[in-house]
């Protein structure tokens, strides 16, 4: 998991306000609801200190998200009176939540937004394509594709001697539409990094699309029958193909990394346990972090104002290294904090998925001489 999308918020100085809020519509009632369950957040962020002025800018940003049918939720970011992010959940958070400190608390955001992988899903007929992307980021992009030719896109049924003709030129414009939209995926594709393509809608052009894609580009494309270019239709099948495909290439992501851990823990060099890893991060050492979400841990960290490497299990570690006034932070945080401010990556694992020393060991970019 890249988090190179929380750096704007890891550089900005706190405190930071964090809200994880229920923000259903499933009945009458909901949008009361959803303000009771804000201001009961409210009343223990002011018990944490939390300034007016943040208070009423989250305030006014639950107040004013669009309300959405079903069940969601809504993860808030704020300071110095400023809401600085505001992210759709696809499900509720398991309980509201609201945190006040010197940094965003951003593990349950991660958790429910899950590895994001880079693809591109195409929605497909014989006169064109629908292409829907989504980069590592997690932002969008969309593009219509019509193809070149637009007749004819039937095989008619026109009897003797120029039926076999007008079958024949029918395919032939199937063919060349489906060119076109390839053309269109693989551009857009190698733009994002894309992992994987996902392609649905009418057989025969699904089918014809695969075969026009490079083969570099062939051997990434899961191709289904479900979904259809005509208004209204329902695509859910077509959601669900793709959200398995996509977590089939995040779980090799994750085997990936355990492996490459199991094969660094041979030559005694791969750190394990939370002193190990803050360690290596301060060296800018570490490819990925492979850690064990423990929502209930009150493990803690220190972390100097400016620097993500300037973290520390203990507070003389970081006087000595130059920080007069280290902060106290929850560990979940100062982790975050350092790998995204060093270019790493974080896989969240299950607790039997590798041996971890207290849920915790990193993959090293480099070891050396000094490596701890």
């Amino acid at each position: 998991m890249n988090l190179g999308f929380l750096r704007p918020l890891f550089a900005q100085p706190g405190p930071w306000t964090s809200v994880y809020l229920d923000a259903s519509r499933t009945g009458e009632n909901a949008d009361h609801e959803v303000q009771l369950r804000w201001r009961t957040l409210r009343e223990h962020l002011i018990g944490q200190g939390a300034e007016a002025a943040t208070l009423d800018a989250l305030d006014q940003a639950v107040r004013d998200q669009p309300a959405q049918p079903g069940r969601y939720g809504l993860a808030l970011f704020a300071r110095a009176g400023q809401v600085t992010l505001v992210e759709p959940l696809p499900d509720p958070p398991p309980g509201d939540e609201a945190h006040h400190g010197p940094l965003p608390h951003v593990m349950p955001l991660l958790v429910q937004r899950g590895e994001e992988i880079p693809h591109v899903r195409v929605l497909a007929d014989r006169t064109g394509g629908d292409l829907d992307a989504i980069t590592a980021g997690g932002m969008t992009r969309q593009r219509t594709v019509e193809g070149g030719e637009t007749f004819p896109l039937r095989k008619v049924q026109a009897g003797g001697w120029s039926h076999r003709r007008y079958q024949q030129t029918a395919e032939v414009s199937w063919d060349r539409n489906a060119g076109d939209v390839a053309a269109a995926t693989v551009d857009l594709a190698e733009s994002i990094g894309a992992e994987v393509i996902v392609v649905g809608g009418d057989v025969r052009a699904a089918q014809l699309f695969v075969e026009r894609l490079p083969v570099r580009w062939r051997d990434r494309t899961v191709r289904t029958d479900a979904g259809s270019r005509h208004a209204g239709a329902d695509n859910a099948a077509l959601d669900d193909v793709t959200v398995q495909a996509i977590a089939e290439v995040a779980d090799r992501h994750t085997r990936d990394v355990i492996d490459r851990y199991g094969a660094q823990s041979g030559d005694g060099t791969t750190p394990t346990g939370l002193t190990e890893v803050v360690a290596a991060l301060q060296r800018g050492q570490v490819d990925t972090v492979l850690l064990v979400n423990d929502a209930s841990s009150t493990d803690t960290l220190w972390i100097g104002p400016d620097d993500p490497t300037q973290v520390a299990a203990d507070a003389q570690t970081l006087r000595a290294l130059g920080v007069p006034q280290p902060q106290q932070v929850r560990a979940d945080a100062g982790l975050l904090r350092a790998i995204a401010g060093t270019d790493a990556d974080l896989v969240l694992v299950g607790p039997d998925d590798a041996p971890l020393e207290h849920g915790i060991g990193a993959v090293l970019r480099y070891a050396d001489a000094s490596t701890p």
